[in-house]
């Protein structure tokens, strides 16, 4: 009898070795002769226990993690086929306690099915939701979303039903759909482990989006640094292709919609929606002026949908489940579940997909289990290289979009990146002037002049050189580029600086040896 094995493709797990150990598993059953099938799956997001292998059993997946090539003729030896008792033998995964906890509606698929499977995709719910809003008009469709009170997951924020209205409203007869993949921000891979670990329900999620809105094209736009989500994404395109769910009649209900795989040339400005289609019609990465908004005026000047990878795969779940079962989820003005990614110096590392509302201090000190090295955490940022520095003492802060800005912090792309008490936050600050000098597409003062000032004047002031007038500049330069700046990079850079500045101020003192040398 054939046994079941999983041993992900997701790019974390075969940086650390997965490839190997697939390899090593299939040549261990050879010689011994044992009937194994080996699926490779999306991750489970629990990075610290990748590669995580799963067994299929009577009792369900057995995990086994991290498995490295060495381990794998042990397991064979421990019977790791029947879920034999094993050093790295973690019983059922769905029984693990950082999987158990989470409410996983996006990634519920991710780390089961075989990502190429289009069969398996639907097996475990996958189509139900464009099956149903193939049965609406489009306004119901886009009424579905609006109600669910999905918000764009890139980290603006936008409620994405008012934006498809927007576009489904606007003139013209040729629209698009444009997902935003290029996810550059530190400590962030929620796009990429979807991507690599369920396709088709970003591809599900395209067709809804055009549908509703009238378009016919769509493009995924994402980063040359994600080689494996890039391949899964177009053998997945090409699998929807021969099935009928891409191309000139979409599941036989004759609307068109195909849809193809851009990838992006490292630019993390790109990342900004109106750079991003200039990237894409070929042009330089440069942020364009709004008004017009893209979705009046976007992809080729036409009326285009751009939203992120999250907020696309979250619209089959609103569509299949309903509009009413997404929004109970979550708090405030903040509806459904975010995918949480903990990175940095923290000791469970990983997605952990859940609704609003949890404290910080919950997600790095529980979820998380506090830092790798065993020391006190002392800030965490949360929302990319240009997110706030938090400290402790606001680590009551509920995972919130109005909960966040409230305290002059924001969640983007819901990275949390963990730093313990030997992190220098004046070299932080700095960092996040420097990542601004160097990302800038150049077109406004603001960002372009006001980056370079600001890593001088904190070189200045790391030097001793008249350290209040040092702060105060930088100070200036901040509030300069947050109200001057056309996007975001420039915006919102002084959050890092100014959160650093001012609930780590011993930081930004001079050294006494730098005092006396003045």
């Amino acid at each position: 009898m054939s046994v079941t094995v999983y041993v992900p493709l997701d790019a974390a797990a075969i940086a650390l070795g997965a490839d190997d150990v697939a390899d090593a598993i299939s040549k261990e059953a050879a010689a011994r002769g044992a009937d194994v099938k080996i699926i490779r799956n999306g991750s489970r997001g629990m990075v610290w226990l990748e590669p995580l292998v799963e067994v299929v059993t009577d009792a369900g997946r057995v995990a086994f993690g991290p498995v490295s090539e060495g381990d794998v003729a042990g397991l064979f030896d421990a019977g790791f086929l029947t879920g034999g008792d094993h050093a790295l033998n973690l019983g059922l995964t769905e029984e693990i306690p950082f999987l158990k906890r989470q409410t996983r509606l996006t990634f519920a698929r991710c780390g089961i099915i075989d990502p190429h499977s289009l069969e398996d995709y639907e097996a475990h719910g996958g189509l139900a939701g464009l099956r149903n809003a193939l049965k609406m008009s489009r306004a119901d469709i886009i009424q579905q979303v609006t109600d669910s009170g999905l918000r764009g997951r890139g980290g603006a924020g936008f409620p994405t039903g008012i934006k498809w209205k927007t576009v489904h409203d606007a003139p013209g007869t040729e629209k698009y759909i444009v997902c935003n993949a290029d996810e550059g921000d530190s400590g962030t891979f929620a796009d990429r482990m979807i991507m690599e670990g369920d396709p088709f329900i970003l591809i599900e999620g395209m067709a809804i989006a055009a549908i509703a809105v009238g378009a016919e094209h769509g493009y995924v736009y994402t980063r040359s640094e994600y080689p494996h989500a890039i391949k899964a994404m177009n053998d997945a395109i090409e699998i929807a292709r021969k099935a009928g769910l891409l191309g000139p009649s979409v599941l036989g209900s004759g609307y068109a919609f195909d849809m193809e795989v851009r990838m992006g040339a490292g630019a993390y400005v790109c990342g900004e929606e109106t750079s991003l289609l200039n990237s894409l019609e070929g042009k330089r990465g440069v942020v364009r002026s709004k008004p017009p908004l893209p979705a009046l005026e976007g992809f080729l000047g036409k009326p285009t949908v751009v939203n992120n990878v999250i907020s696309l795969t979250s619209v089959p779940v609103i569509m299949d489940k309903g509009a009413a079962f997404y929004r109970d989820f979550g708090m405030g003005r903040s509806h459904g579940t975010i995918p949480i990614q903990i990175a940095g110096n923290v000791k469970y590392g990983g997605l952990f997909e859940t609704a609003f509302g949890l404290s910080l201090g919950e997600i790095v000190d529980d979820i998380g289990g506090g830092t790798a090295t065993g020391r006190p955490v002392r800030a965490v940022q949360v929302g990319g290289p240009l997110g706030a520095y938090f400290p402790r003492d606001l680590f009551d802060t509920p995972f919130d979009y109005e909960a966040f800005a409230a305290r002059d912090g924001l969640i983007g792309h819901a990275g949390v990146v963990v730093f313990d008490d030997t992190v220098d936050m004046l070299k932080q600050a700095r960092f996040a002037f420097e990542f601004c000098a160097v990302e800038s597409c150049g077109k406004c003062t603001p960002c372009r002049i006001g980056s370079t000032r600001g890593v001088e004047t904190l070189d200045k002031l790391k030097a001793g050189i008249e350290p209040e007038k040092q702060i105060e500049l930088a100070s200036d330069l901040c509030n300069t580029m947050k109200f001057g700046s056309l996007c975001a990079l420039g915006g919102f850079t002084p959050y890092p600086v100014m959160s650093a500045i001012t609930h780590f101020p011993e930081d930004f003192k001079p050294a006494p040896m730098a005092q006396a040398a003045e």
